[in-house]
């Protein structure tokens, strides 16, 4: 690509000399109004095409394609781009699918030839003209669609020729050279950027993500070398786009929005590029690094104003310290197991506190008991807990007796998830049910729920062989009796009393006969054994 630059730099700038002087002839005709606008277009459209001819008849008498060759063919691309920019882009003279085809058919001839025969210096000049031709333009109209399409094709052959050919200085001149054409178009036209979904922000959220593919598909090709260039114009790509988002957005929507977005992408590219590297280098971890501080920061503001917040603070933490577990677990990596632990711990603490006034988070207004973001975000988290409980944590030359411990800590801070997810769903119900309805029967409700829940907690530790679950069950019925003897027996509505400390003793009975069957079970084992022996 130096080498390129270095030798034919003033052949380029002579081809934008070339270009300017004929796309000034093309105003000034205007201003005059000597000829018309079919006659302009026609005698672009000639003067290209002659000059296309003319080189490919100075190749077939030299037998070779030299520079002169390629001089020409390129200014006559060049001159045919500025022909379709005044035609379709300064006025609407032709429709965008006239010259979206005929864009193409000149693109793709002229890729074709490039690609034939090497001919990398009538591509370089054919990217100067197809860029330069719109800037030069300065079409007083809005015809920006067509603009768009006409970059998009440009952009697409040059992509491929890059990839195809190797020539990093096509992808890396019309990236810059699109990027440069926006900026123009926005000032130019100053545009209407009222609303969030406002065309301002699709044409650069279509090059932000075409761009994004691009590039990955350019590494990959490239012997998955995802480094250099491909990884700075990536990088570049995204702050491009935040920058102009941000801008766009002001006043509509908060920039953690974008923040977000972008962190999202860029971990999924890193994601990929791991994949497919199947290691972990600056080309990996620089997206994902990048990604995942751009989503903490969004984190951060992500709903501010609305009464969400807390619920979306939890899905977007609690869905890192997940991704974190999933990675130390794949990985075995202690950090980002330990990672997962900290910020699980701190989000389920920050849950217990705000629960009780955040909203229930239901779905298109209406409240479905254990079906509601608020219940998801409960389960999210007992999830998680659940998962180390079951895994463990990645740390090399842990005791046995300790990876028991933190099992069963991680098990009983989970459980406890599980009692505030009944808690406060049984507390909604009543809320939106019966919302008249006394703060006893709450009361008894929950009772009853929680004695279940313990009835629950004693089975499984039966099942598993697990004494610390009969003894958290145990815990939890004691604490029940407790406050069914002592709150709930407050006030009136006797009936229901009775039926709620009846069920409660019921449930006492059950869980009796599963820690008597249980300790039978395991005494009938170990005289089997004891038998065999």
């Amino acid at each position: 690509m130096e080498t390129i630059i270095r030798k034919y730099w003033t052949s380029l700038l002579g081809v934008v000399f070339i270009l300017a002087a004929f796309v000034t002839l093309f105003k000034y005709t205007i201003d005059q109004g000597w000829i018309t606008d079919g006659m302009r277009i026609a005698f672009g459209l000639l003067s290209g095409a002659g000059l296309c001819i003319a080189g490919q008849g100075l190749a077939a008498r030299l037998a070779s394609r030299t520079i002169g060759v390629q001089l020409l063919i390129g200014t006559g691309a060049c001159i045919l781009y500025a022909t379709f920019s005044f035609a379709g882009v300064y006025y609407r003279l032709w429709s965008p699918m006239t010259v979206l085809i005929g864009m193409t058919a000149i693109t793709a001839g002229a890729s074709a030839y490039a690609y034939r025969f090497g001919s990398r210096l009538l591509m370089n000049i054919a990217l100067v003209g197809g860029l330069i031709s719109p800037l030069l333009m300065q079409p007083a109209t809005d015809q920006v669609f067509t603009l768009f399409l006409y970059l998009l094709v440009l952009n697409s052959a040059f992509f491929f020729l890059s990839i195809a050919k190797g020539w990093s200085e096509l992808r890396i001149g019309s990236f810059i050279g699109t990027w440069i054409v926006y900026a123009a178009y926005f000032v130019h036209f100053n545009p209407s950027t009222e609303g969030i979904w406002s065309m301002p922000l699709r044409y650069a959220l279509a090059a932000f993500v075409f761009y994004l593919i691009g590039f990955l598909l350019s590494s990959w090709k490239s012997n998955r070398c995802f480094d250099g260039w491909n990884l700075y114009l990536n990088l570049t790509n995204g702050v491009l786009f935040g920058s102009w988002s941000i801008y766009i957005l002001h006043g509509e929507l908060h920039y953690a929005n974008v923040l977000a977005l972008l962190g999202v992408c860029y971990l999924v590219s890193g994601a990929i590029v791991f994949r497919l590297t199947k290691q972990l280098h600056t080309a990996s971890a620089a997206p994902m690094i990048g990604g995942a501080l751009m989503l903490l920061l969004a984190s951060s503001h992500l709903g501010n104003g609305l009464s969400a917040k807390p619920l979306i603070n939890v899905f977007v933490w609690g869905g890192f310290a997940a991704a974190l577990a999933a990675v130390g677990h794949l990985r075995r990596s202690a950090v980002s197991s330990l990672a997962s632990v900290s910020i699980w711990a701190i989000v389920g603490f920050y849950w217990f506190l705000v629960t009780w006034d955040a909203p229930r988070g239901d779905w298109f207004g209406t409240f479905i008991p254990f079906l509601n973001w608020g219940a998801l975000s409960w389960v999210l988290l007992a999830a998680i807990g659940f998962h180390f409980s079951a895994r463990g944590i990645a740390v090399e030359g842990m005791t046995k007796s300790a990876a028991a411990f933190l099992s069963n800590l991680f098990a009983v801070l989970s459980h406890l998830i599980v009692g505030g997810l009944l808690t406060v769903q049984i507390d909604n119900i009543y809320e939106v049910y019966a919302p008249d309805a006394a703060d006893q029967l709450l009361q008894l409700s929950l009772s009853v729920s929680w004695g279940i829940y313990a009835l629950l907690l004693t089975l499984w530790g039966t099942r598993v062989k697990q004494p610390l679950f009969r003894i958290v069950g145990a815990v939890v019925l004691l604490l029940v009796a407790g406050k069914a003897l002592f709150m709930d027996l407050e006030g009136e509505a006797m009936l229901y009393k009775f039926v709620v400390l009846l069920a409660l003793g019921g449930i006492s009975f059950l869980i009796t006969w599963v820690n008597n069957r249980g300790q039978n079970t395991g005494k009938g084992e170990r005289d089997e054994a004891e038998a065999e022996v």
